[in-house]
């Protein structure tokens, strides 16, 4: 009896474990979408949430996707919107290197009256060119590394960390998990948060933000950091948690939920437990049906030689270039030699189904 209840015993911790393993390998393949806006409606940092009113809902991450993975007896097998309640929206503008936030949440008991850590918190982790790995001094991986030069040469440099706090008062809106503050600071970052409620009370918050995510940061300032180029259809590594306090005179440090996007927890510290969020293209309502848009590079600048490219929106059937100089090319994507210097006027016609389109650039083309 005894052998039979201890093999029933194994077995159940074998399908209990297959089960948990199944559920966290289908956590890992989520994903998400990053809105595009506009670039006449890009949002105003303000606090309020009119200039999202056109990003839709399948772009929203709520509750339903965090879990709490708190290490102790009472952490939540289910969120409670009585308790706390979060809605986030993420977006981007093409050829702008930032990322935008809308986060709105209800809480039950908001705790922000300490100067310090001790805050509700939306902690964001964001790895522009999903480099993965570990990003704080305590992972790095040479661990006879002086934890101080660990944190200088290493926290932050190729993914960041920023604890916002929800909301910030008499304090700065966010503290950057790193050798790098300036990231948060114009014209890296901005933020704006809209709540009416004190220490203790229940109430809404909404937080407007942007960040600039950097593959690299170090703390020797902006000289030779680099941005994370944001392209369409490219995957960025992003996760996200809420970090929930529920006692405004409680000072030992314990919060009443950390609630993860991620199913790592060590997500903050370790870009390889982030997800995958997509930046889309411009939905459709908002593209033009036929749209002539080119660019230019000098190929050979002794030779006065610049190669054209067609960068033309909808379906083109034809093109047709003036160089400015009296010539022209029907190619797509021509290659002119100029025969003297000068500043020159150059315009792309294009034509399709739905119409004609030009784009003139004036003397944006120089060679001398």
């Amino acid at each position: 009896m005894n052998r039979s209840m201890s093999a029933c015993k194994r077995l159940f911790l074998t399908i209990l474990i297959c089960f948990s393993a199944s559920h966290i390998e289908a956590q890992d393949k989520r994903s998400f979408k990053i809105f595009q806006f506009p670039a006449d409606k890009i949002p105003v940092i303000d606090g309020n949430t009119a200039d999202w009113d056109l990003v839709g809902q399948e772009y929203t991450v709520g509750m339903s996707e965090l879990f709490d993975d708190r290490i102790d007896s009472n952490r939540h097998l289910k969120a409670d919107p009585r308790n706390l309640d979060v809605k986030v929206k993420v977006g981007w503008v093409k050829g702008m290197n930032r990322l935008y936030f809308l986060y709105e949440a209800y809480d039950d008991y908001w705790d922000f009256s300490h100067p310090d850590l001790h805050n509700d918190i939306f902690e964001i982790v964001v790895d522009g060119d999903q480099s993965g790995g570990p990003f704080i001094a305590p992972f790095h991986p040479n661990k006879t590394l002086d934890r101080m030069d660990a944190y200088f040469s290493f926290q932050g440099v190729h993914a960041q960390n920023y604890h916002i706090f929800t909301p910030a008062r008499d304090k700065d809106w966010a503290m950057v998990w790193g050798s790098q503050p300036w990231i948060k600071e114009l014209p890296y970052a901005n933020s704006a948060c809209n709540y009416k409620f004190n220490p203790g009370e229940a109430g809404r918050l909404t937080l407007e933000f942007w960040i600039t995510p950097f593959d690299y940061a170090g703390p020797e300032g902006p000289s030779r950091a680099v941005e994370s180029v944001l392209t369409e259809n490219k995957n960025i590594g992003l996760s996200w948690a809420v970090i929930d306090y529920d006692n405004v005179n409680k000072k030992d440090g314990k919060n009443n939920g950390f609630w993860n996007l991620s199913k790592e927890r060590t997500m903050y510290g370790d870009a390889t437990h982030l997800l995958p969020f997509k930046l889309m293209p411009l939905q459709a309502q908002y593209i033009k049906p036929i749209d002539a848009k080119w660019s230019f590079k000098f190929t050979d600048m002794e030779r006065r030689l610049v190669s054209f490219k067609d960068e033309s929106i909808g379906d083109i059937r034809s093109w047709k270039w003036d160089f400015g100089d009296g010539k022209t090319s029907s190619e797509q994507h021509p290659a002119h030699a100029y025969s003297k210097a000068g500043q020159y006027v150059v315009s792309l016609s294009v034509e399709g189904p739905a119409g004609r389109s030009r784009l003139s650039k004036v003397w944006d083309v120089s060679v001398k």
